[in-house]
């Protein structure tokens, strides 16, 4: 009989929802594997002061939160790879097979928690200027922006979100898109439209975004769309709400997903159309998107993963014939 290890869940995913996965799996006796990626933490990552997670009354650094998601699921027996899974063949409630470059590795269920990326616009000065005053998210860092100028890019009903919510804390706001129509519905662009200190700058494309002496965002370049003109206008944040792109290309055709690319699960559970696969987090949650809702849906992926391994496993035969045939290929 070949030594092939099969785990009983492998957890594509580091950051708020397969750690938060992890640290249930774990405490049940799981001894999960996380695959967590070469860019482990998400968008946490790239996050400076976290202010809306529960239980950090004076707020958090975003990489420091990662760090003590990741250190608790660990305390309790978490293993973890720090690199990229490549390629996953998934059953249907058989043997889950996932590989890490030319290294196999076998699991009784999987949870897959991959995460999305906000769109970026790949303009001078957007990285180099995130957390300085350039953002993807209106809801987690609106609130640094009180009183000052801000801009919000894009058309769409995320960007009419942003700034209504935005809008709280201004004491302007311009939203810039490249079209005088605009994608959103009908009913968020009228929210828009009735708030006071909302204006809307159309058809204008950003087109680098400035610092200041102080290294923070100082102003943002547009172009009209139509005339060509150049400006600048002072803005102390810009948010860029041009939607999001869940990483799902590696389950691609294995699960069921939306036009968004999102994986589709039976809500209210983390199911997919297959048994002992389970989704989480932003690749499935394209409406809130938040890090204390990643978690909360982790939390509910350990729990119906816990579930099915106990109810209703792989059956050991299967078990022995994938170890069989790993170790062969091997």
């Amino acid at each position: 009989m070949s030594e092939k290890r099969v785990d009983n869940i492998i957890i594509i995913g580091g950051a708020c929802a397969g750690y938060t996965a992890a640290l249930y799996t774990a405490r049940a006796n799981l001894e999960p594997l996380v695959i967590e990626g070469f860019a482990w933490g998400g968008q946490l990552q790239n996050t400076t002061h976290v202010e809306n997670y529960p239980g950090y009354p004076e707020g958090i650094m975003g990489p420091e939160m990662m760090q003590q998601f990741r250190d608790q699921a660990e305390r309790f027996g978490t293993r973890f790879i720090t690199d990229d899974a490549t390629r996953v063949e998934l059953s249907d409630g058989g043997i889950q097979r996932v590989w890490v470059g030319d290294d196999e590795y076998l699991a009784k269920a999987v949870i897959l928690a991959m995460g999305a990326e906000p769109k970026r616009l790949g303009l001078p000065g957007e990285m180099e200027l995130s957390g300085k005053g350039v953002s993807t998210c209106g809801v987690c860092d609106g609130a640094f922006f009180r009183g000052e100028k801000v801009i919000v890019i894009g058309g769409g009903d995320s960007a009419m979100e942003d700034s209504i919510f935005i809008s709280k804390y201004a004491s302007e706001l311009t939203i810039v898109h490249r079209r005088n129509e605009f994608r959103a519905s009908k009913i968020m662009l009228e929210r828009a439209q009735e708030i006071d200190n909302i204006n809307f700058k159309t058809p204008y494309l950003p087109e680098e975004f400035v610092a200041g002496e102080d290294g923070k965002l100082a102003r943002v370049r547009l172009r009209n769309a139509d005339t060509g003109e150049v400006e600048e206008i002072e803005a102390g944040g810009a948010f860029v709400a041009i939607g999001h792109t869940p990483q799902s290309a590696i389950v691609e055709g294995q699960v069921d997903t939306d036009e968004g690319g999102y994986v589709q699960v039976d809500e209210p559970s983390t199911r997919t159309r297959l048994a002992g696969v389970f989704a989480v987090g932003d690749l499935v949650d394209h409406t809130y998107r938040q890090a204390v809702t990643a978690a909360g849906s982790g939390t509910k992926g350990a729990l119906d993963a816990e579930w099915y391994l106990r109810d209703t496993p792989p059956s050991l035969d299967a078990v022995e014939a994938e170890r069989e045939a790993a170790g062969a290929a091997s």
